[in-house]
């Protein structure tokens, strides 16, 4: 008996045990291809693929249409699943993948009808932009075929990735626009329609300033705050006692800067750039190096397209960060009262159309019905119904293109900046410095061409200025060159004044506070200036912008009636580094204090907008209207249920200390602990906590030149100088691997985590694989 029991058991053991080899069989075929050799048909000749110990490579090709193609090979073995979210994200189409829990974004992406637009903008690329694509469409299909198995993210979900297109490609692009552009089909045009519509004009106009004190452009100065509407002014209006968190607002962005060749050692102009974005796994961009006609072009690449989106050529260095111009606008439609399903324009009458498509959903099929006009699907509605168009820039054909391919051919400045006012990409603030030593600013991507209004509001659908007429031509855009100081910098605020501004269009730019840290920091360096130097900006934590509200807390606390928990907390906050660092308790708490002012303050004025628009937050448009009313304190605009300012501030600083019962404990790295993981982490046993970063506590914030959070910040990390890429230096968090089981899975991470500066270019090569036609 004793002997049956011991070989049923051990069969059950072996059979466990080859399952497990099995399962890990299957998960390491689906590893890529390092060495070797595997053909590629369509390559003009072969092409080389050599890796270093961290995963990047650097493709030696004839071609640049080889180079695509190589590259798509690359991608796909790499990024497969990456690839498909970013496709069916922007398609509207992940619920056939991911079921129940993606419907509520695919059925708010579905009105964009973002795929039929995709294949449109494919039909209408230049033939050598085509060819590009093409030849990058057939690299992805024979690299994802060439596996030995599908990623695990398939075998998961019991599935398998569908063939790639075209059009795919276009909507990785359009991925980017949705992060960075798409304000949900309810943007700042129409928040600010709700607050001028209910509350005084002056009181309006005061919460939503058209910016701060922070601000630092690069031309022009800083804009007056609107001044405190007087009790006269706004009438029988008075805040309520209502109080809610505002929200955070992260901000998909950058930094980027560029000193001339005047404060450089070599002469050549120095660029750095950072942008900051969601983190999780795999990374969204995807490290290369492509060798063309024995040009070198290297940086980093989005998985999904063929283009090089930052980096280095030999001759031009440039970088993006999100410009915050106005790409969107708004048209509140007009009915026709005697035709149904109709809308007034000024020159009669149109019809709207009713679209309904099958969306996918797991094995089922659910209808999306979409409300499409001339200018753009339906995406709002005010409190009595009136439906609003989004006319959205993505939505035109011309919008989006692969002209950035001149970008990495550009040998001079002014190639650069007039290749990137051609690009078809989401709009950003382009700054590039060339070998020679010249530097510039200028907008890449497709700007609206605005007449008769200035797109800060809705118009109505009969109003003739409703439309746009065309993009702005390349010698409309602006552009900064050669700055006398030798020095350009953004960081998603406002760039520009006047007229440049008014081209530009918008008022939602980002709070001042980053971009002035850079301008300082480069004001205070002197000639010459290292990549090191430029490093150090970037890793700038110093927390500038929370000093007064510290001054305020801790005269608040001054001034209190004592009691052990308001000593502890002003103890803790006295000692500060001054520093968004880990260990420091004082900085985490300042910051909730500023939080807790925000959350007594604007939300009793908000009350009446967001009992007719619920949505009304304004996130980010904060610090000017609330910090004017804790200095002036107007005993008209306190808010029900504090004898004056000073309770309302004492008020907050003791939520402060009843959120943290141990404030010494309530460090900055306790909360800002990365989380950098792979959607499938919380759902795959026994794999799971191998697929994601390590959880440490970072330095940095959101209103300092080092932007971090738990999920958001810096995606990469560049200096480099044109020509002298061998100095320069890079960051990636998450590495270049897409597979756990890559021997390269998280390379490089921990230099971008602790700041140590690591090469730009590739290192010695490691793996070779050589692609044949």
């Amino acid at each position: 008996m004793k002997r049956a029991v011991f070989v049923l058991v051990s069969i059950v053991v072996l059979i466990l045990v080859l399952g497990a080899v099995g399962i890990w069989g299957t998960l390491r075929a689906s590893l890529p291809t390092l060495n070797g050799e595997e053909a590629l048909p369509g390559l003009s000749s072969a092409v080389t693929v050599e890796r270093d110990a961290a995963g990047v490579p650097t493709l030696t090709a004839a071609t640049r249409a080889d180079a695509a193609r190589a590259l798509g090979y690359v991608h796909a073995q790499e990024r497969t699943f990456q690839m498909d979210l970013l496709r069916r994200a922007a398609a509207g189409e992940l619920s056939a993948l991911l079921g129940e829990a993606t419907w509520s974004t695919d059925s708010t992406l579905r009105p964009q009808r973002l795929r039929a637009r995709a294949e449109a903008v494919v039909e209408a690329l230049p033939a050598e932009q085509r060819a590009v694509l093409d030849a990058y469409t057939d690299g992805v299909n024979t690299g994802r075929d060439a596996l030995g198995a599908w990623p695990f993210e398939y075998l998961a979900l019991r599935q398998a990735p569908e063939p790639w297109k075209p059009e795919d490609s276009i909507l990785a692009a359009y991925a980017m626009y949705l992060d960075l552009q798409f304000d949900g089909g309810f943007g700042i045009e129409l928040d600010r329609h709700a607050v001028e519509a209910t509350l005084p004009g002056p009181l309006a106009a005061f919460l939503m300033p058209e910016g701060d004190a922070w601000d630092a452009p690069i031309e022009g100065e800083a804009l007056e705050p609107p001044p405190v509407p007087t009790a006269e002014e706004i009438g029988d209006f008075r805040p309520g006692a209502e109080r809610a968190a505002v929200p955070e607002a992260e901000i998909p962005g950058s930094n980027n800067w560029a000193v001339s060749g005047e404060l450089t050692a070599t002469g050549s102009a120095m660029v750095a750039d950072d942008m900051h974005l969601g983190l999780r796994l795999p990374h969204i961009w995807f490290r290369a190096s492509l060798v063309v006609g024995g040009r070198r072009i290297t940086g980093v690449t989005l998985p999904g397209t063929p283009l090089m989106v930052v980096g280095s050529n030999g001759d031009v260095a440039w970088g993006f960060t999100n410009s915050y111009a106005d790409y969107i606008d708004y048209v509140r439609l007009v009915e026709d009262p005697e035709r149904p399903g109709h809308v007034l324009t000024d020159s009669g009458s149109v019809a709207v159309d009713t679209l309904r498509e099958q969306v996918r959903l797991g094995d089922a099929v659910r209808e999306v019905v979409i409300v499409d006009t001339p200018w753009g699907p339906v995406t709002a509605h005010d409190a009595d119904g009136t439906a609003y168009a989004m006319q959205w820039g993505a939505h035109r054909t011309a919008s989006t293109n692969l002209a950035l391919l001149d970008v990495e051919t550009a040998t001079t400045l002014d190639e650069a900046l007039d290749a990137a006012n051609r690009s078809g990409i989401p709009g950003q603030n382009f700054v590039a410095g060339d070998r020679a030593g010249r530097i510039g600013w200028t907008i890449a991507g497709q700007i609206p061409h605005r007449v008769g209004r200035d797109g800060k509001r809705p118009v109505d659908s009969t109003d003739p200025n409703a439309r746009w007429d065309r993009f702005l031509t390349p010698d409309e855009v602006p552009r900064i060159v050669d700055p006398a100081d030798g020095r350009l910098w953004t960081a998603n605020a406002r760039v520009v004044s006047g007229e440049a501004l008014a081209v530009l269009g918008g008022d939602n730019y980002a709070p001042g506070a980053r971009a002035r840290q850079i301008r300082d920091g480069l004001r205070a360096l002197d000639a010459p200036i290292s990549e090191r130097d430029l490093l150090a900006i970037q890793l700038d934590d110093r927390a500038l912008f929370y000093a007064r509200w510290r001054s305020l807390l801790l005269n608040t606390l001054a001034e209190a009636d004592a009691s052990p928990e308001r000593d502890r907390l002003a103890r803790l906050v006295d000692d500060w580094s001054g520093r968004a660092a880990p260990d420091d308790a004082g900085y985490r708490l300042v910051r909730d204090f500023r939080t807790k002012v925000v959350d007594r303050v604007l939300p009793p004025l908000l009350a009446p907008v967001r009992a007719r628009t619920p949505r009304v937050e304004l996130p980010g448009r904060d610090e000017t209207p609330v910090w004017s009313l804790v200095s002036e304190r107007p005993a008209h605009l306190l808010p029900v249920g504090y004898a004056d300012w000073d309770a309302l501030l004492l008020d907050a600083a003791d939520a402060v200390t009843l959120r943290h019962p141990d404030l010494a404990a309530a460090t900055w790295g306790a909360y800002n602990t990365l989380r950098m993981e792979h959607p499938m982490a919380s759902v795959l046993p026994g794999i799971g906590d191998r697929l994601m970063m390590p959880e440490v506590q970072q330095p940095g914030d959101q209103r300092m030149p080092r932007v971090s959070g738990p999920s958001f910040g810096v995606s990469e990390r560049m200096v480099v100088s044109p020509g002298h890429e061998e100095d320069g230096i890079f960051h990636m968090p998450g590495g270049q691997a897409g597979h756990f089981l890559s021997p390269y899975w998280g390379a490089g991470h921990d230099d971008w985590a602790q700041g140590r500066p690591s090469p730009f270019l590739p290192g010695e090569t490691v793996y070779t694989l050589t692609l044949v036609p």
